[in-house]
C-alpha cells in the first residue's frame, strides 16, 4: 500500500504516515503548533510550526524540523546556529492541533540567544488562582480526602 501524500505550505509533498496525517487538525495555512520542551527538566523552550513534511522529518530524522512562516521554508533547528534539538518524543494533543516535542536542547533554543523563547518576553501580570480545597485532583474521580 502506498502512502497518500499531500502538499504542504511550500507546495512540497509529504512522506508523513497517512494515519498520522489524518489525526492532525491544521490551521488554514496547513500548520500545527509544536511546543518544544526539554525532556529531562520539563522546561518549555519554544513554540514552532510544522506542516506534514516538517513533522515527517522530525519523526524520522532525530532532529526537529519546522516550517518557517517568515521565510516560507523548512529549517532544521541548529543547522546554522549549532543549537540543535535532538528528539526524545513527540506527542499529539487530544484535538490534533498541537504537538509536544520533547528534546535534548544543545545551547540556546531562542534565536535571540536566550535559553528559552520565554525569557526575553517576560512575565505578564496575571491574577493567581487558587484551587478550592474540595476540588478533585487531576486523574481522581472525587474530592480529595
Amino acid at each position: 500500500m502506498s502512502e497518500q501524500q499531500s502538499p504542504g505550505p511550500s507546495g512540497t509533498t509529504s512522506g508523513l504516515d497517512p494515519a498520522v496525517a489524518a489525526r492532525l487538525s491544521r490551521d488554514p495555512a496547513g500548520l500545527v503548533a509544536a511546543i518544544v520542551q526539554q525532556h529531562d527538566t520539563g522546561e518549555v523552550l519554544m513554540l514552532g510550526w510544522m506542516d506534514d513534511e516538517a513533522l515527517h522529518r522530525t519523526l524520522t530524522g532525530g532532529r526537529v524540523t519546522f516550517w518557517s512562516r517568515s521565510r516560507q521554508e523548512y529549517w532544521r533547528k541548529g543547522d546554522t546556529s549549532g543549537h540543535a534539538q535532538y528528539v526524545k518524543s513527540v506527542e499529539l494533543d487530544c484535538d490534533g492541533d498541537a504537538l509536544l516535542v520533547r528534546v535534548d536542547q544543545v545551547g540556546a533554543a531562542c534565536h535571540t540567544g536566550a535559553r528559552t523563547c520565554f525569557e526575553t518576553g517576560g512575565s505578564l501580570r496575571a491574577v493567581v488562582g487558587e484551587r478550592p480545597a474540595d476540588a478533585p485532583v487531576a486523574g481522581s474521580t472525587g474530592p480529595t480526602a
